[in-house]
């Protein structure tokens, strides 16, 4: 194993995976890069990320700027003399003076079968497009979105039942194999990179809260694959008059109606009808309540008769 010097960036849990993987197999970076501490809980607390804790806690020096287009955190980059910049959901856009800093380039851990899903959403594109398998993408990272030449990809298949945070929690896993595994012989010239086929390229752009509410217009199937995609977050929701109802589990039912009317809502089950089919909601929570089965939930908010929205 060549000792190169390495620099992390990244922020999230899914980060945090492949920033360990470097740690435990004697990689350990000379700095790490990660967003500024953010107001987090109901107490709007300043809270490091995930990747920071975990840094600080490894004696790894921690480096924060509000942003890379600055000429001072460029120059503070370019003092620890970085062989390779390695990125996985660091959580900003890298301009070409930073790209140019590692001697070896910068490497990007990416959760999607590039070029399909590129962009800051991809685990959640490939759950609700009904894709069948993802994967890994090991890529040279250049100016554009996530569309430098390709590594290594390594696929594995998405759970028929599986959500976003099972799907995450899996791939972050896999992205710290896919770079330990494959990091000395890219960064000895052992490896070729491929590009990427522009054609073929689709994009998985930030998720809003608004894109979980739920449009009982579609298809049952559809739905099923939104209440995975948006589990965690932001969770899919709607609303009954004027309750919000986030739904964290649900299935496909029988059942014709006009879309959104409910048409069970007993200790047997919640199924309302959808544009096509009916939605078993198997798992739901009023606002400010806890998670319940759906056969509790009526006793919090009973929907019989209503129509949702």
């Amino acid at each position: 194993m060549t000792d190169f010097r390495v620099i992390f960036a990244g922020t999230p849990e899914f980060a945090l995976a492949s920033l360990r993987a470097l740690v435990e197999s004697g990689r350990s970076p000379v700095a790490v890069l990660t967003q500024p501490d953010r107001p987090a809980g109901r107490g709007k607390k300043l809270t490091a990320s995930p990747v920071k804790e975990y840094a600080v806690a490894q004696g790894i020096p921690v480096l924060q700027p509000t942003s890379l287009r600055d000429e001072a955190a460029v120059a503070e980059l370019r003092a620890l003399r970085p062989d390779v910049l390695i990125v996985a959901a660091y959580g900003l856009i890298l301009p070409q003076e930073v790209l140019d800093v590692p001697t070896l380039g910068c490497l990007n851990v990416h959760a999607s079968i590039l070029p399909r899903w590129r962009g800051a959403a991809p685990i959640q594109a490939a759950i609700l497009a009904g894709d069948k398998t993802t994967g890994i993408s090991l890529m040279a990272m250049t100016a554009g979105l996530d569309c430098g030449p390709v590594y290594t990809i390594e696929r594995i298949d998405i759970g028929a039942d599986e959500s976003a945070a099972e799907l995450h929690d899996r791939l972050a896993d896999l992205g710290g194999r896919v770079l330990i595994n494959h990091l000395d012989d890219i960064l000895e010239g052992r490896v070729a990179a491929t590009d990427q086929d522009e054609a073929l390229a689709t994009y998985a752009g930030k998720i809003v809260t608004s894109d979980a509410r739920i449009d009982w217009g579609a298809t049952a199937d559809e739905l099923v694959r939104s209440v995975r995609a948006y589990n965690p977050f932001p969770g899919a929701f709607f609303f009954a008059g004027d309750d919000r109802i986030k739904v964290w589990r649900a299935s496909t039912a029988e059942g014709v109606a006009e879309p959104g009317t409910v048409l069970q809502c007993d200790r047997d089950g919640i199924i309302v009808a959808c544009g096509t089919g009916a939605l078993r909601l198997d798992e739901l929570q009023l606002a400010g309540k806890r998670r319940v089965a759906a056969h509790d939930f009526p006793g919090q908010l009973d929907l019989s008769g209503q129509r949702l929205r």
